[in-house]
Parts: structure tokens; sequence; C-alpha cells
């Protein structure tokens, strides 16, 4: 892949993003760490609110309500997550700050964030790779971006 200079990269999962920018140019990557972001794994009892509660019954069938599965606050948290970075990429992109980008992610994250881009984001993206990269070295990065891949973890 063809990397323009000062290109922003964005390796992100649930709970860690990474926002590398390309100092080389199209046919030279040197991916350098801009800045970073890390979301606390918080314990379940710090972000439960409530127990779990009971479903009603469907009308009319005399069969009594259920409890109800209790969501997974740490996949709430890490869906959020990403719906923070989207809203970061999209004012960095509608401020001027931002030409051209590739994204690196799990599939989740990339489900969460491919939605809420605005469409001046969709413009600047030159790929997108499904896969998890946020505790591999910028070497391991910048292999998968020129399409060598990175050796496995």
């Amino acid at each position: 892949m063809n990397l323009p200079h000062d290109t922003l990269v964005l390796v992100a999962d649930g709970r860690k993003a990474l926002f590398l920018r390309n100092q080389g140019n199209a046919q030279q990557i040197d991916l350098r760490t801009a800045s970073h972001e890390e979301r606390e794994d918080r314990k379940n009892s710090d972000i439960k609110t409530a127990p779990s509660g009971q479903s009603p019954a469907p009308r009319g069938t005399g069969l009594s309500g259920g409890t109800m599965g209790e969501p997974d606050f740490h996949q709430q948290e890490e869906d959020r997550f990403a719906q923070d970075l989207a809203k970061t990429i999209n004012s960095m992109v509608l401020a001027g700050r931002l030409d051209a980008l590739v994204v690196v992610a799990p599939a989740r994250t990339m489900g969460e964030l491919r939605p809420l881009w605005h469409k001046e984001v969709t413009k600047r993206i030159l790929g997108e790779h499904v896969k998890e990269m946020t505790d591999r070295p910028l070497a391991d990065i910048e292999a998968l971006l020129v399409g060598e891949g990175a050796p496995p973890h």
C-alpha cells in the first residue's frame, strides 16, 4: 500500500488506540506514534448499576416472565470507546487536520467505527485492515501496511 507522507494510521480495538503518522513517503513507510489512548478495564462491580431485571411474559400466554440476561458491560464500554474514537476522527477531518487515513482494527471495533464515520472521513480512508494489532510493534504494523503481513503473534 502506498502511504503518502503524514497519513494517519489508526490502530485500535475496544480498549486501546494508537494514532500513528507516516513520517516517510509513499514508497518508504516510517510510522511514528503521534498519540495513544487506553481505556481502563474496570471491574464488573464498578460498571454495574443495578441487578438484572425481569422480562415481561408474552401477553395472553399465561406464562410467567423470565429473568433478563445481564448485559455485557465490558463490551458496552469497548463499543463506547470505539464510538468516541469515531467522533475524534470525524472532528479531525472536519477541522482540516487529516487528509488521509488507514484503519487497523478487529472486526467488532471496525463494525462500530464504520457506520459512524462522517462522509468526509470515508473520502479520506485509503485502506482498512480487519486485524488485532494494538499490542504489536510498529515494525509489524508497517509490514502489514506494505503487504508483507505481520508475523504470527
